[in-house]
This record gives structure tokens, C-alpha cells and sequence, in this order.
């Protein structure tokens, strides 16, 4: 394995070029990024923190995401969260983590903060100096200082990262991703999209999710090229922001996509002053008539690509000119290797379908105390990711179906257990089953079926509000249906898949 640091990746960039910047911002250099890092790591190894610590980060989209990101995954194990989450799903993620601290904001009123100090996780609040460069920030602690014995950056082989997977029949799966998996990751991405340290991304994925973290961010500034970091993504601020960070590429969810080429056309003359060089989309499949239009629209090819938590993001993509893109497709292996793999285990030819497998160096070695989880996600050295494709004759990947009952509403990816649980707490539900929905923009959106105990009485509005208190908004069901029998399969098992047909949703 490569002796390589995650810190020496960043050693490209020229030491006065921008590194992170930001709205109205001054950008932060290399040089200062470089400082930075090695500043926090050092405050962290102050603490008694060091490789393989768990230090969870709930912070708002913007540059101070995006370094702390990086910094805690050079010296520790960064386990970014989503912000919007409730108390109880901090308090689930932050026991199956055992998180040693958690990172938020000076000022925050996150519920994070009060779950941490419940459960005895120590807080650190990131300080940020209004006058300084964008991602710039202070480690402030009350904890009494506890130094390891020597400073110590993590090793390719430490745990850099972890997130959850969510699982249909099972809790939420952690997923520890190496600094070696995000060092092959980042390369593949590069090399994927020909990053030079001209290029300027504009970031408007959220970076609690690998898309943002490792395609929005690693990746670029492992090209030593800048990123610019948005709060998030807003479709009224898209073309200010263009307009002020120059960007030449930019990736986005198609949902995301569909918004910008739908305000595309009264920005025409910003467009052609500020041409991309590419535009980029991952998490789930684009329409091809939405690629059609943004390719008119901006005058730049669309990359489809495809990804996934235990591969630290990308599988395949579809090559920039002059290569061909077909789309429809995700396009080639661009990092870990593909296959199509037959129920009986056996590797399939060329049109045949069956489930995806990959194997590589961007692949987790597997999910963390879960060995029923493992000895179903890995056959013969093939991790099965559980989506149903063939490969064509050109090696091109298309994505035929899910075998998951994951549903994946505009990239946000909900386990439906997860909903079914909270739901279950209900005094007046007796039984529930989650599931997709089919959705004309997300794609999918999240729907239950409900049986009430005798005698309750319960409405639609009612039970969501009930769900909104403990799940965060893209978990609650858009639909509510409730029923005096939900549907069963042949062998008397409830099923998700195919319930929406079954039930009379359409998109």
C-alpha cells in the first residue's frame, strides 16, 4: 500500500494559488490551507485526539466545511453529519460512531450539542474570524489538554472517514473509508474530469455526503485547483455565483441540474462570458432530455457518473470529449474495476444482466462490525453493490434497476426501516410498510402504508408532523395511505418493491 499521506496530496497546489474561496469572500491559498491543516491536526493531537478517533462535524455548507473536512480526515477519523438531523437521529449516529467529540460552529444551536453533552462527547466549537480568508477557523475546547505522546498525522491505512449506508433490513451501516480509499478516489475523479490548476469548481453539493466531499472537494484541490464553496444549493443564486467565482466546471445532483437549465435561458449572456468546460451529475440517473437541454443551454458537455458510499464515490463516468458519452449510461470503469455478476456468482459477457461488482483500491474493506453485512456485500473478492446493470459491447455501464429497497429521492438515499421504525412508535399504528414512490423530479419520493389499531384514530397530517419531529424532512412521507390490510407477497411477506404499482401511485 502507498506510503502517501492524504496531506502530501495536497502539496500540488502552488502555494500562492486560491485553495477554498467563498461569496464575497477572500480566498484562502494553498499555502494557508497547508498551514491550517497542520495547525488543526496539531489542536486535535493537543486534545488527546489522533488516528482513528472518531470526530463528528455538524457545520453548515462553506468553506469551514469543507477545510475542517480535510483537516480532521488528515489527522483523525472525520465523520461529517448532516446538520438538519433530530435529536435522536444525533444521539443514533453519534453512539453507533462512539464519536470521542463533535465539531460545531461558535453560536451554534444545534440539537448535536446537547445529544454530545448527554452522552459525554467532548464539544469543539469552530471559531471564524469574519476578516479572514474563506475556510480559515479556530479549535476552541473547555476540555483540559490531554497531548499524545508525539504529534501524529494519520497513515494511508487509517480510518480517514466514516458514514452510514443505510440498509432495508438492518440499522444503518457504518461505512470506515481509509485515507488510502480517498487518496484513490480523489486520483480517479481527477484524472476522470483532466483537473488542472486553472480549473475553479463552484460547489453547491452538501458536504455531509461523499458526492460533495470527494468529488466537490478532495479531488479538485488534489489537482491543486480552487473550489468555490456555497452555503448550499440555491437555484435564484446559481448565475450570481457563476458570475462571481468564474467557474469552469461545476456537479451537481439532476435534480440540482434541472433547476439551473430551467433559469438557464434569461442568463444566456453570463453564460457565454463565463464559459464551463463541463458540467457533472452523480447520485442518481439523469434524463437524457435534461442533459439534451443543459448541453444547448450552457454549451458544455454534461458527465454522467456513477457512485456510491463504499467506493469514497466514483464508479464509472462517461469520458469528456473527445471521448464518447453515451447518454442513458454512466459510461466506463473510471477507478475501480466493473463487472456484471450472474446470481450464481458467476462474471457475465458483454449485454448480459445481472448485479454490479467492483473491486479497487477506492473500495471500503468492509463495514464495520457487521459481518452478516460483509459476507453478503463481498463475493470472491467482488463487492456487490446492489444495483441491477449489463455492459455493453464498448464497455459502457448502464444502471437497469435497484435490487435495494433503498429509496433514493433526488440522491438523498432513505432507509425505509429507518422511517418504519419511528413511525411504529405511533400509539396508534399497528403496522406500516415504507417505500418509493415513482416522483416526475426526484425520481422517487418516500411514501408509507399504514394499518391503524382498532379503534385509533389518526390522519395524514397528524402522522407526518409526528415523523417531521424525529427525522429530517426528505425522511418524511410525502404520502400517507392508510389501509385496513396492506398488501403481502406470495409467501406472506410484506414488500416494498412494487407497492407503489400496486397501491395506484404513479409519478
Amino acid at each position: 500500500m502507498t506510503k502517501e499521506r492524504l496531506f502530501d496530496l495536497l502539496a500540488n497546489g502552488q502555494s500562492d494559488a486560491p485553495a477554498l474561496s467563498a461569496p464575497g469572500r477572500a480566498a484562502l491559498s494553498f499555502a494557508g490551507l497547508r498551514a491550517l491543516l497542520a495547525d488543526t491536526v496539531s489542536r486535535l493531537n493537543a486534545l488527546g485526539l489522533g488516528p482513528n478517533d472518531r470526530v463528528a462535524i455538524v457545520l453548515n455548507n462553506g468553506p469551514e466545511m469543507a477545510a475542517c473536512f480535510v483537516a480532521c480526515a488528515c489527522g483523525v477519523a472525520s465523520a461529517p453529519l448532516n446538520p438538519g438531523y433530530r435529536s435522536d437521529e444525533f444521539e443514533f449516529y453519534l453512539n453507533d460512531l462512539q464519536a470521542r467529540a463533535l465539531i460545531v460552529e461558535a453560536g451554534s444551536n444545534s440539537p448535536a450539542i446537547a445529544v454530545a453533552e448527554k452522552l459525554g462527547v467532548a464539544i469543539l466549537r469552530l471559531v471564524v474570524d469574519a476578516a479572514a480568508p474563506a475556510g480559515a477557523f479556530s479549535l476552541l475546547s473547555q476540555l483540559p489538554a490531554k497531548p499524545l505522546a508525539a504529534p501524529i498525522w494519520a497513515k494511508p491505512d487509517d480510518v480517514s472517514m466514516v458514514l452510514h449506508t443505510s440498509g432495508t433490513t438492518s440499522r444503518p451501516k457504518i461505512v470506515p473509508l481509509s485515507q488510502a480509499n480517498l487518496l484513490a478516489s480523489a486520483r480517479h475523479i481527477l484524472r476522470s474530469l483532466q483537473f488542472t490548476s486553472s480549473d475553479c469548481g463552484l460547489n453547491v453539493m452538501p458536504l455531509f455526503h461523499i458526492h460533495g466531499l470527494i468529488a466537490g472537494v478532495l479531488a479538485p484541490l488534489a489537482a491543486g485547483s480552487q473550489v468555490f464553496c456555497t452555503p448550499g444549493f440555491n437555484a435564484l443564486k446559481f448565475f450570481a455565483w457563476m458570475e462571481e467565482a468564474k467557474p469552469t466546471w461545476y456537479t451537481a445532483v439532476p435534480t440540482m441540474h434541472q433547476a439551473i437549465v430551467a433559469r438557464a435561458r434569461g442568463h444566456a449572456e453570463l453564460i457565454a462570458r463565463q464559459p464551463l468546460r463541463f458540467m457533472r451529475s452523480s447520485s442518481s440517473s439523469m434524463p437524457p432530455q435534461v442533459i439534451t437541454e443543459l448541453e444547448a443551454a450552457f454549451g458544455a458537455p454534461l458527465i454522467e457518473a456513477y457512485g456510491m458510499t463504499e467506493a469514497a464515490h466514483q464508479m464509472a463516468s462517461n469520458p469528456l470529449p473527445p471521448g464518447l458519452r453515451k447518454p442513458g449510461t454512466v459510461g466506463l470503469a473510471a477507478g475501480p474495476e466493473i463487472a456484471i455478476m450472474a446470481a450464481d456468482g458467476q462474471l457475465l459477457a458483454a449485454g448480459g444482466i445481472g448485479e454490479i461488482v467492483i473491486r479497487g483500491p477506492n473500495v471500503t474493506a468492509g463495514y464495520e462490525n457487521n459481518p452478516a453485512a460483509n459476507a453478503e456485500g463481498w463475493r470472491d473478492g467482488w463487492f456487490r453493490t446492489g444495483d441491477q446493470g449489463q455492459l455493453d459491447a464498448d464497455s459502457y455501464l448502464s444502471i437497469t434497476g435497484r435490487l435495494k429497497e433503498i429509496i433514493n429521492r433526488g440522491g438523498e438515499k432513505i432507509s425505509p426501516r429507518e422511517v418504519d421504525e419511528v413511525i411504529m412508535d405511533h400509539p396508534a399504528v399497528q403496522q406500516v410498510v415504507t417505500f418509493g414512490m415513482p416522483h416526475a423530479k426526484l425520481g422517487e419520493d418516500v411514501a408509507a402504508a399504514v394499518v391503524l389499531r382498532e379503534g385509533a384514530s389518526l390522519d395524514e397530517a397528524g402522522l407526518r408532523a409526528f415523523v417531521a419531529a424525529r427525522l429530517a424532512d426528505f425522511k418524511v412521507p410525502r404520502r400517507i395511505l392508510f389501509l385496513a390490510e396492506i398488501p403481502k407477497g406470495a409467501t406472506g411477506k410484506l414488500q416494498r418493491i412494487g407497492l407503489a404499482e400496486k397501491l395506484g401511485l404513479g409519478a
